[in-house]
């Protein structure tokens, strides 16, 4: 069975009403983002950062997956088929993607800020006060800014098998996620939806198709191609 890897990044999500902060010059819903995706916004105002992340799990239950979360979905029909995304929220749970490697953790999760290993289930607000098992504060469970990407080793290894690579609603050009295209195996099809592409330092890469367009109606066309053709 073909193993089908996919990367996706917050234009997917954008389609669904969750906004970008990189779509608004480093504002992320009105916010500087070092001041609510750091470890020292963290240090220098906790309430505030539990207060913005609180709210943006709220917004998760006034948004709903678009027809490309439910489009990749399709893809378990006939495939091995992973989701590895930079989002944070759980639109591709909810669209039915059976496998997903979130490198940038979840916001319906929270977790120790004392020890990474304690991570628990988040469906409410994390408030000050809320102790893990250890007794340290609770913090969300997101990997900020000048934080080690501890998935990251397993999601090389998933690119590493991919028959097929579907990039879909990320620049690639912000590291460490955008070094994943480069450990697909030679030979493999790399597909990249975007409406704005930029493929600088791409350009070597061999199978590399490029659909300009938005995830909804591109990843459609490749989902389409790959069913048909399977």
């Amino acid at each position: 069975m073909k193993k089908i890897v996919i990367l996706t990044g917050a234009g997917i999500s954008a389609e669904s009403g969750i906004k970008t902060f990189r779509d608004a010059d480093g504002l992320w819903e009105g916010h500087d983002v070092m001041e609510v995706a750091s470890p020292e916004g963290w240090r220098r105002n906790r309430e505030m950062v539990l207060d913005f992340y609180n709210q943006r799990r709220a917004q998760l239950h006034t948004v709903e997956p678009n027809a490309a979360h439910f489009a990749l979905a399709e893809l378990d029909k006939k495939f091995e088929s992973v989701v590895v995304t930079q989002n944070v929220d759980d639109l591709h749970e909810r669209a039915g993607q059976k496998r997903i490697l979130h490198l940038h953790g979840e916001l319906k999760k929270s977790r120790s800020s004392l020890d990474k290993s304690l991570i628990y289930d988040c469906e409410g607000d994390i408030n000050t006060g809320d102790k893990c098992a250890r007794g340290s504060q609770l913090r969300p469970h997101i990997v900020w800014f000048g934080e080690d990407v501890p998935m990251l080793e397993a999601a090389v290894q998933l690119v590493s098998m991919a028959d097929v690579c579907i990039i879909v609603g990320t620049s690639m050009q912000v590291y460490p996620a955008a070094s994943l295209v480069h450990y697909v195996p030679q030979g493999s099809k790399i597909f990249f939806v975007d409406p704005k592409p930029n493929v600088t330092g791409l350009e070597s890469i061999p199978n590399f198709e490029v659909l300009a367009e938005n995830a909804t109606t591109g990843v459609r066309k490749v989902v389409d191609r790959l069913l048909t053709e399977s």
